[in-house]
């Protein structure tokens, strides 16, 4: 839609000074690139760059029309977005097609990163962080279905066979699916991102691929490209990918969980207490946390509510957080604002002293705003000297636990009355209310069409 954004008559000619980004193209022998951004929903959006004019994709001057691209805070009278490349994130896809490769890019407006755009709003959070001598560190649980979807719109698992009411862990499930998780494995292991377990979920044609945690920024990058890697090879097989929050009514919907922890800059970790602290009983609740970990925490259950609407951000999400059953008998997603040690049942569950586990985001989750959003939370909590007061018990829930929005149009409410999560976005009030305007605009869109639960309720009904 959109020529160069400048004119690229001064390109330099990458054999004489090549650029690191250049050097890792000529060393993977790679062809072409897609230059990656995601809007505020999530849509991965890319031109196809031959490797011949990388240049001017280093210089900024690959333009796209913001408007078209998708939900980034454009008009159609705005000038382009220029992607620039982040060569850190230079990714090999050739189990996608030879010679492929991705660059996760940082969307400039007139020369200055665009602070609607989701990177640049993580890569904020992390300044601020930065800014307090800390890091975060993220590891994430991409869930997901592989489907059939017929003519008339209806889904079906893809493996027929797949059809119990409790195959969880089933190893021939994944026995099935084993050339499908194998080449995801695999491809994710040649790029080095430690893929340690592939499993059967909760769901008939569920499943999950595990990595390992990383700074992040890498990690938010590697779920968008997961999700770009199980979305192209699912379809090569004749199936669709899907991280749709509830795919079906009566399975349990698809989760995307964050581990989160807190470092210094010297590579300390801040979570965990000091073994003197733990030995004179100054843990304060008894998970071996640090005051830093429990305000943390802290912020996160006080900001609940509104942070949903980044963790939980489409109509649907509602569908599975609303959901009083499934054919396992659990629906592995809370609805209250509460924590506790190792118990999945919890919005924040403590497996151990170095993390805490962040269980109320589901698949639709944008995983830059996701973490950006929740770090501002946590960050709030940490500065007012917050205390999430005595983790659950198993199985307990606590009178006082904060109910979690039942619908988008409710967190859409409870984002716009937060004023810590309406500028968590950038720092920014005005990006804040862009998104939730649009988010609000999701939610009267869905409400305005009829649906067979209402004809089959009402026609007759008087």
């Amino acid at each position: 839609m959109t020529a160069l954004a400048s004119d690229a008559s001064s390109v330099r000619d990458l054999r004489e000074s090549p650029s690191p980004l250049a050097e890792l193209v000529a060393a993977h022998r790679t062809r072409f690139i897609l230059a990656t951004f995601v809007d505020l929903n999530g849509k991965p959006c890319a031109k196809l760059v031959p490797a011949s004019a990388l240049a001017d994709l280093e210089a900024g001057k690959l333009g796209f029309a913001g408007y078209a691209a998708g939900l980034i805070g454009q008009k159609p009278q705005d000038g382009d977005l220029c992607a620039v490349p982040d060569p850190s994130s230079f990714t090999p896809l050739d189990a996608v097609r030879p010679g492929l490769a991705l660059v996760h890019c940082d969307p400039h407006v007139d020369g200055k990163p665009w602070p609607y755009a989701p990177r640049v709003v993580l890569k904020n959070a992390l300044a601020r962080l930065s800014e307090k001598g800390m890091t975060a560190k993220a590891g994430a649980e991409v869930e997901y279905y592989l489907v059939t979807k017929a003519d008339g719109g209806a889904l079906a698992t893809a493996d027929t066979n797949d059809d119990g009411a409790h195959p969880c862990y089933d190893a021939r499930g994944v026995t099935r699916m084993f050339e499908h998780l194998a080449e995801v494995s695999d491809a994710m292991n040649a790029l080095g991102w430690g893929n340690y377990a592939n499993d059967h979920e909760d769901g008939a044609g569920q499943f999950e691929q595990n990595f390992d945690y990383a700074d992040a920024l890498v990690t938010a990058d590697r779920v968008v490209t997961l999700r770009y890697l199980l979305n192209v090879l699912a379809e090569q097989r004749g199936m669709v990918a899907t991280f749709m929050p509830k795919p079906f009514t009566n399975r349990t919907g698809n989760g995307l969980h964050f581990h989160l922890s807190l470092w210094n800059e010297t590579g300390d970790e801040l979570f965990p207490a000091a073994e003197w602290d733990t030995a004179q009983g100054q843990d304060r609740h008894g998970l071996g946390f640090s005051d830093t970990a429990y305000g943390f925490v802290a912020g996160i259950l006080d900001h609940a509510p509104a942070l949903q609407a980044f963790l939980a951000p489409t109509v649907n999400s509602y569908k599975r957080t609303g959901a009083t059953a499934t054919e396992s008998g659990a629906t592995w997603s809370t609805n209250k604002a509460s924590y506790g040690g190792n118990d999945r049942t919890h919005m924040i569950r403590v497996p151990d002293a170095h993390r805490i586990e962040l269980r109320s985001g589901d698949g639709s989750a944008n995983p830059y705003l996701a973490i950006a959003a929740a770090i501002a939370a946590g960050l709030d909590g940490l500065e007012r000297g917050l205390d999430p007061g005595a983790p659950c018990g198993p199985g307990e829930r606590r009178a006082d636990a904060r109910a979690l929005p039942p619908t988008l149009l409710h967190a859409v409410q409870a984002l716009r009355a937060d004023p810590v999560m309406l500028t968590a976005l950038s720092g920014s009030e005005e990006v804040g209310r862009y998104y939730a305007s649009a988010k609000e605009e999701e939610f009267l869109e869905w409400h305005n069409h009829v649906t067979p639960w209402e004809v089959t309720r009402y026609l007759t009904a008087v």
